[in-house]
């Protein structure tokens, strides 16, 4: 197999990262391990086929011995016991990434994935900042001469890395010509470059796993890990990884994955938005008992999103792994004092909800918020690292339960309608110049958030959903009305020029994929052929 850069240098410094021994690392990665990972995105599409013909999905009988074992994972490193909170942010630009080092938090959520646009230039600057940081070197000057550099008065957060998920590809990095595959170029470049200096530092190489959707994508990762260990001498478990349970067929896989990486699992994450975006993806044509709510409307406390979080927390704690919360997406706003204190009290709420339940730790998306999640995780806590010693034996959760959409509270409305177009068009614009993380209305959006905007309304159309506040049938022809409509106010915010190069091609890619009789399963697919 031969490996093709093509463009070698898109960033200054990029030859540090695409070095011939980096690179032949990334191929033997590719050799070894693209074949098997073809097969299970194929196989995600086949077992979607089947349960949109059945209108169900439920545990696995072949598996029941796993669920029934007696087993735990391995016990975590010094570096990730205590993980109560956890900032989530790039690791490009520079700035960004110094911000969330210096932050306070326990851990950083490195993001390569949702909350970063993988243009060519982010992904090398990614792993070039990562470096850098474990290196203890990362510094940033702003163009005023603003000086940026690690603190040196506190810890540093511990960082964990999300690479991309398996569906995405690198188009910059050629295999016999073909698109490599996004998770195992990030994966690749950063645990080649850096784990050896991450154990030097007593921590080592961190991971989070986001979009799986079964036990054999988390075997293929564990078998990943094993071969990358072995290649650069580093003992078995060195890796950690922590995995995202963001899919609605994952939900019911939960002691299978973390069985598959027993030896390397550190926990399983809420991934909260990403979650309600797989349910609508996965039921999408099963009718109008599977037709969320608008989105703002749909909160944790509903039956089904209780079900999947208490879950998660005693299937963790039963096999020695952490329970990690989701994201609150309000964020404060420095010049609206207002809106600040209403984000803090729904961010305290939120994590007060996560700590009494059970989890070890939770996410929060802007260095504001990570005093709020502290302290209501200190006052659970006390002196305690984690509550992986709160057991749950009185959850029982059932297929059902799981799948009982119809228990959210809310209704479908065109001022939903409007603000999912208006979000997806927005977020995306932002995403094609090149920022995979922005604030609207107070909000922070990523790739997860926008997926949910966009399937929203592709499925009322779909349904031909009835708009409880204006009596309207969500149609076509609505959609591109109102869409219409949210695009010119965008126009009228941000300008012509920005309007010319991002928004009117991000509003015509949204019109696409809401308004095509084919569902499109990620956003970021296509949106990736229109960035550098």
């Amino acid at each position: 197999m031969a490996i093709t850069v093509t463009d070698p240098r898109p960033i200054n410094r990029a030859e540090e990262i695409l070095t011939p021994k980096a690179l032949a690392f990334v191929e033997e990665l590719h050799n070894r391990f693209a074949g098997t990972r073809n097969e299970l995105l194929a196989a995600r599409a086949a077992k979607r086929q089947q349960v949109a013909e059945t209108g169900k999905l439920d545990f696995l009988p072949e598996t029941q011995d796993v669920r029934d074992g007696d087993w735990r994972v391995a016990p975590a490193p010094a570096a990730l016991q205590d993980r109560r909170v956890e900032m989530t942010g790039p690791a490009s630009p520079a700035k960004m990434a110094i911000n969330a080092l210096n932050s306070g938090a326990k851990v950083w959520l490195a993001d390569l994935e949702d909350a970063s646009t993988p243009t060519w230039a982010n992904v090398i600057d990614a792993i070039l900042n990562l470096r850098d940081a474990a290196q203890g070197t990362l510094s940033y000057t702003s163009d005023e001469g603003k000086e940026y550099r690690l603190r040196t008065d506190a810890p540093l957060a511990v960082v964990v890395a999300r690479p991309r998920g398996w569906h995405m590809q690198e188009k910059h990095l050629l295999l016999n010509g073909e698109p490599a595959v996004g998770a195992l170029v990030d994966f690749g470049l950063h645990f080649f470059h850096i784990a050896k200096q991450l154990v030097l530092n007593g921590q080592g190489p961190y991971y989070y796993l986001p979009k799986m959707e079964s036990h054999l994508e988390a075997r293929l990762w564990n078998d990943v890990f094993v071969f990358a260990q072995d290649y650069l001498g580093l003992h078995q478990g060195t890796i950690r990884a922590t995995v995202l349970i963001e899919t609605i067929p994952a939900a019911f896989e939960m002691d299978e994955i973390l069985y598959e990486l027993r030896d390397h699992a550190s926990g399983l994450n809420a991934g909260r938005w990403d979650y309600l975006f797989s349910i609508i993806k996965y039921f999408r044509d099963a009718g109008e008992e599977f037709v969320l709510p608008d989105r703002a409307s749909v909160a944790m406390t509903a039956p089904f999103m209780r079900a999947y979080t208490e879950l998660l927390v005693k299937t963790c704690h039963k096999r020695g792994a952490f329970a990690m919360g989701g994201m609150a997406a309000v964020i404060p706003n420095r010049r609206h004092p207002e809106v600040t204190e209403a984000a803090f009290e729904k961010v305290r709420a939120d994590k007060t909800r996560e700590a009494n339940d059970g989890f070890d730790g939770s996410w929060v998306a802007h260095p504001d918020l990570v005093s709020t999640c502290r302290e209501v995780f200190d006052s659970v806590l006390g002196d305690k690292p984690n509550q992986v010693d709160k057991q749950r034996p009185e959850v029982s959760v059932t297929a059902e339960q799981l799948l009982d959409v119809s228990s959210a509270d809310g209704q479908v409305t065109e001022a939903g309608l409007r603000l999912n177009l208006y979000v997806a068009v927005a977020y995306t614009a932002v995403w094609l110049s090149g920022n995979g993380a922005v604030a609207i209305h107070n909000l922070m959006e990523d790739a997860a958030t926008a997926e949910i905007s966009r399937s929203q309304v592709w499925q009322q159309i779909r349904n031909k959903s009835i708009l409880a506040d204006t009596g309207n049938t969500v149609t076509k022809e609505l959609v591109e009305r109102i869409l219409g409509e949210e695009t010119e106010r965008l126009r009228t915010e941000f300008g012509d020029e920005a309007f010319r190069r991002y928004y009117q091609p991000a509003s015509d890619l949204i019109a696409d994929i809401c308004l095509s009789d084919g569902y499109t399963d990620f956003l970021t697919t296509p949106a990736y052929e229109l960035v550098g």
